[in-house]
């Protein structure tokens, strides 16, 4: 399995004393029936329920992806609390990708958002090394990925109910 810890630092195996939750680096087939519904729960908790877009989460593309999870522990046991969904050049885009990106209501204004995303492009770069990325992120938040280095690329448009940008870093 291909499954690593937060302290893993340059792919797999590696580690040191990062601070953030607890990595998890998975391809589709190597996540645990527990661990997707864990993903499930989280991706539909926000995207569906506290966005209001009732949409199809499973869109046929996550046995392409690689899935970072960042688990926490905490009072109740352990929990997700971040996660991404992540796509090698020339599979959703001809850039590489990142998208499904969410953390949990309960750490939002944390910082996680920002690790999230700073794991997820270290993880691409592994996989694609000086390669373009490409999202496609709601336009509420392109303050905050232009924030992280992308630039905005495409004029607004709708997909699910929700105005999108493509950003491009």
């Amino acid at each position: 399995m291909s499954k690593t810890s937060a302290r893993n630092t340059s792919g797999r195996g590696e580690t040191s004393a990062a601070a953030g939750p607890d990595w998890q680096w998975s391809r589709f087939s190597e996540l645990r029936p527990e661990d997707l519904y864990a993903v499930v729960r989280l991706r539909e908790t926000v995207f569906v329920v506290e966005q209001q877009c009732p949409y199809i989460d499973a869109d046929g593309r996550d046995p392409q992806a690689w899935h970072l999870l960042g688990w926490s522990d905490g009072q109740e046991g352990r929990s997700l609390v971040a996660y991404a969904r992540i796509f090698e050049p020339g599979v959703r885009y001809d850039e590489g990708s990142i998208g499904r990106v969410v953390t949990a209501p309960e750490v939002r204004g944390t910082g996680l958002g920002k690790i999230l995303m700073a794991e997820a492009l270290r993880r691409l770069e592994s996989l694609a090394p000086k390669q373009s990325v490409k999202i496609a992120a709601q336009r509420r938040l392109e303050r905050f990925y232009l924030g992280l280095g992308f630039k905005t690329v495409s004029a607004p448009y709708e997909e699910d109910g929700i105005i999108h940008v493509d950003m491009l870093r």
